[in-house]
């Protein structure tokens, strides 16, 4: 078991799960009979997904993993593992999860392979340039429920569009705020994933709120689009309205604290309107 435990460690479980969530939840969505096989298949397939991706991210950090407190017990940094073991562990995830993808449609594997190569060979590399690293990120962040709702549907289309774009403008402020609160530790390791100069100041919270307030309209544009209905319209804005709240909050008092209260918002935010939308669907 104790061999096991650094492969389970690659794979960021937690991250994997939430991405698996949000694929889950793209496929559910969709106005289709859903078998409990596809369900089970749609899951696997996000998070084994997410945690190649991870092993790239960790395989090109691993001297710059070993100076920050926060990465630095993880396998490669502490060499439990070999970069080699690591890398064909990774690749044999990226061929089953693609696998699995390909069960529904090469359109939902082809977006997950693009996510792949994003995530693992552009935007990590990215982080030590600046926060185009962000945008960059947001959209292998931003491609799960598109690629679940793709997986059930088989094309694409306005609806997994505004999936997309909800998860898309909701990655700025979780990572920016991630990237605040880390602020220290990141500098150890060169990443510069702050807007504007990198301070955590007004300016930078106030860049935070403008890519916030997309969220609220963008809520209600499911209910238009006859997805889901009027009552997950209203809670989505409400809590688009809410997290906005966070950013005026960060911009009258640019602190830590303040910025670690937007992070652990921006999770509540994506779990209250993915679950309201579930409930709400048409």
């Amino acid at each position: 078991m104790s061999s096991i435990k650094p492969y389970i460690a690659l794979l960021k479980s937690r991250l994997s799960m939430t991405v698996a969530f949000s694929g889950t939840f793209g496929y559910l969505l969709a106005p289709i009979d859903h078998k409990p096989l596809g369900i089970i298949l749609i899951s696997l397939a996000g998070f084994v997904l997410t945690g190649a991706a991870n092993i790239v991210n960790q395989l090109k950090e691993i001297e710059l993993d070993k100076l920050m407190k926060r990465t630095a017990k993880r396998p490669l940094p502490t060499e439990t593992l070999t970069p080699a073991q690591a890398r064909n562990f990774g690749y044999v995830l990226a061929v089953i999860a693609l696998g699995l993808l390909s069960y529904f449609t090469w359109k939902a594997a082809l977006i997950g392979l693009i996510s792949y190569i994003l995530y693992g060979y552009v935007y990590t590399p990215l982080k030590r340039v600046g926060p185009i690293s962000v945008f960059v990120g947001a959209f292998p962040g931003a491609f799960p429920p598109m690629i679940g709702w793709v997986a059930a549907t088989g094309h694409f289309g306005w609806e997994p569009g505004i999936l997309f774009a909800i998860q898309f403008f909701w990655q700025f402020p979780h990572f920016w705020a991630i990237a605040w609160v880390a602020d220290a530790d990141y500098r150890k390791a060169g990443f510069k994933m702050l807007p504007n100069d990198g301070k955590k100041d007004i300016k930078t919270a106030f860049t935070i709120m403008i890519y916030t307030l997309f969220l609220v309209p963008l809520g209600f544009v499911p209910y238009l689009l006859h997805i889901t209905g009027i009552q997950s319209a209203i809670i989505t804005v409400v809590a688009g309205i809410l997290f906005l709240c966070q950013t005026f909050y960060l911009m009258m008092r640019p602190t830590d604290k303040a910025a670690k209260w937007m992070m652990f918002g921006s999770f509540f935010y994506l779990i209250i309107i993915q679950i309201a939308l579930l409930f709400d669907k048409v």
